[in-house]
């Protein structure tokens, strides 16, 4: 029904930026909220921030509050995550997800069992 396809990962100094995008195939994307998901070698899935069907709600775990932002571009069909002033610890692969509940909370949003479609991961590494 959907798939995802993330791009825009590679290796960066501190306090670099960089600009990852999800690209979306289906014709129902503008109807599905998208999230950001990360994981580090060795550690759980954590999750960096989710965005509403109309764009209208975003949501960012504490750890990238201030230094990052969510959107999306559903004439495209895309969803982006600007991620400014990086840090080591930033280091993991991220992917994107789609909810096909189209809703969202403060709780279920930080949950991967919310999500019902990932794309491939993209690695973001950010050297010391």
């Amino acid at each position: 029904q959907v798939q995802l396809v993330e791009s825009g990962g590679g290796l960066v100094q501190t306090g670099g930026s960089l600009r990852l995008s999800c690209a979306a195939s289906g014709r129902t994307f503008s109807k599905y909220a998208m999230g950001w998901f990360r994981q580090a070698p060795g550690k759980e899935r954590e999750f960096v921030a989710a965005i509403s069907w109309n764009g209208g709600v975003s949501y960012y775990a504490d750890s990238v509050k201030g230094r990052w932002t969510i959107s999306r571009d559903n004439a495209n069909s895309t969803v982006y995550l600007q991620m400014n002033r990086l840090k080591p610890e930033d280091t993991a692969v991220y992917s994107c997800a789609a909810d096909s509940s189209v809703r969202l909370s403060a709780i279920s949003v930080k949950l991967s069992r919310t999500y019902d479609y990932w794309g491939q991961g993209t690695q973001v590494t950010v050297s010391s």
